[in-house]
């Protein structure tokens, strides 16, 4: 007990979350079959009634994240898509309504209808309260968030609703002369907001070389000795910031300016004994950084595959090493067909507006999926298996939702990446992306397979495929 007292708060935070999932993965393997197969079920109606629920209506609780109400619709239309679902038409015009009324008229989208700055919320709730809807203050977080909603919801309603040419503009106003983007007007310059805003230029068909110079700069300077990526220049590596800058990177068609050794380097020791990553080092496990890290390295393995890095071999066609726990067989995955083209947007980012832009195109790496036709045999840099343990007996609240950690509570967000993360791992072992996963890469039944998500935009593929085909034509 002396001991525990010498040690410093983190190491102690430590060891508690550790006794805390090995209790759980202790009891689990002392289960009979029948409940351990229930305990690695994703409760999928449990998750779309939670999600749903939240889509609706929330209590009172939620008023602190008044300012992200963009955020909430993304984590919680992503989730149902995730798990191949869909909102009602009613819920789904209900929020494309919402969502165009967050968009100010200079194109951004703000944290909800009718959000000013300080300074504008004195002027008008005082001298012009009858024009106080019509002024917002957006932000290139919510801006992401709105149009990634809107891409998952799909449909001519939902795309027309973004105004593309005001949103270039927005764009164009919050690039700064470091090359960054700040994230709303006198706001803070760093990687996400360079990520969220090449995202979302990118997925629009807006993209062009005036975005883009020298945010590949900026992107640099924020790589660390670690080898991950920081917020801004001088800061930690962190998870996030990591998963933000090399996505940039490769959208901007930059990404062999990184050390991409380190890099890989610096994420593969994020896993921890628990199977879950941690988003810095010396920090604690945590759920969403399942998709935040295991992101990174969907990313990493599609570029290696590009540069004629071969993958694992496992050698037999029926893997190495034992078994998942509780795999089922099942014949019926929906395939990945051209995920090449998706993966390399194509054509010429031009600005909106402009039809007599001459610059050069700014054209998205091509990241090949299709390099290999063998079987699905690829050994990941990182453990599918453990991960995917972790998220659904640690993460996973069998009432609906999942968490960041045991003892903590379930919310949207978490639900959102712990899923992403989940889709990504099932397909962590592919080498021929057009295959379904092999059961034993999918940890408990086969029914757990989730839909599989553009890496670069953490949007499910199809719902991307209807964005690109609707904006490249427009």
């Amino acid at each position: 007990m002396e001991s525990f007292r010498s040690l410093t708060v983190t190491q102690r935070d430590q060891i508690l979350v550790e006794q805390q999932v090995f209790d759980i993965f202790k009891t689990f393997y002392n289960l009979p079959p029948s409940s351990q197969s229930f305990m690695l079920e994703l409760q999928r109606e449990n998750h779309v009634e939670y999600l749903t629920k939240g889509l609706t209506g929330l209590g009172p609780s939620f008023c602190v994240l008044d300012a992200n109400r963009p955020w909430i619709c993304y984590w919680i239309l992503h989730s149902i898509a995730l798990l191949d679902e869909f909102v009602d038409p009613e819920l789904e015009d209900n929020t494309i309504d919402f969502l165009s009324r967050c968009q100010g008229p200079n194109g951004g989208y703000a944290g909800g209808p009718g959000q000013a700055s300080k300074i504008l919320d004195m002027i008008i709730v005082k001298l012009l309260p009858t024009i106080f809807c019509m002024l917002t203050m957006p932000h290139l977080a919510t801006t992401y968030a709105a149009v990634n909603s809107l891409v998952t919801l799909g449909g001519d309603k939902a795309f027309s609703s973004i105004n593309r040419e005001k949103l270039y503009m927005f764009l164009r106003q919050m690039k700064d002369a470091s090359g960054g983007f700040r994230m709303h007007d006198g706001g803070e310059i760093d990687v996400r907001a360079c990520y969220t805003a090449i995202s979302v230029a990118s997925l629009l068909n807006i993209l062009d070389d005036e975005l883009v110079q020298n945010v590949g700069n900026y992107i640099l300077s924020c790589q660390t000795y670690e080898g991950g990526i920081s917020g801004e220049p001088g800061s930690e590596a962190h998870g996030g910031y990591t998963f933000c800058g090399l996505a940039t990177m490769i959208l901007i068609n930059e990404v062999d300016r990184l050390d991409l050794s380190s890099l890989t380097d610096w994420v593969v020791f994020r896993q921890g004994v628990e199977g879950g990553f941690q988003g810095r080092t010396n920090k604690l496990v945590d759920g969403c950084y399942s998709f935040w890290q295991g992101g990174i390295f969907a990313l990493l393995k599609r570029l290696n595959s590009t540069k004629g890095v071969k993958p694992i071999p496992l050698g037999d066609g029926e893997g190495s090493g034992e078994e998942s726990p509780q795999t089922t067989a099942s014949s019926d995955a929906a395939g990945e067909e051209g995920l090449n083209e998706d993966l390399s947007l194509g054509g010429s980012h031009s600005e909106i507006g402009d039809q007599n832009n001459t610059s050069s195109q700014v054209n998205v790496i091509d990241i090949d999926h299709n390099h290999s036709k063998g079987h699905a045999n690829v050994e990941p840099l990182f453990n599918s298996l453990a991960l995917q343990q972790y998220i659904l007996l640690c993460s996973q609240e069998l009432n609906g939702g999942l968490r960041d950690k045991p003892g903590k509570s379930r919310d949207h967000y978490h639900t959102c990446y712990c899923l992403s993360g989940l889709s990504v791992c099932q397909r962590s072992w592919l080498e021929d992306e057009d295959s379904p996963p092999l059961p034993r890469a999918v940890l408990g039944p086969y029914s757990n397979l989730l839909e599989p998500i553009h890496p670069l935009y953490n949007v499910v593929l199809d719902r991307y495929r209807g964005a690109h085909e609707f904006f490249t034509k427009s």
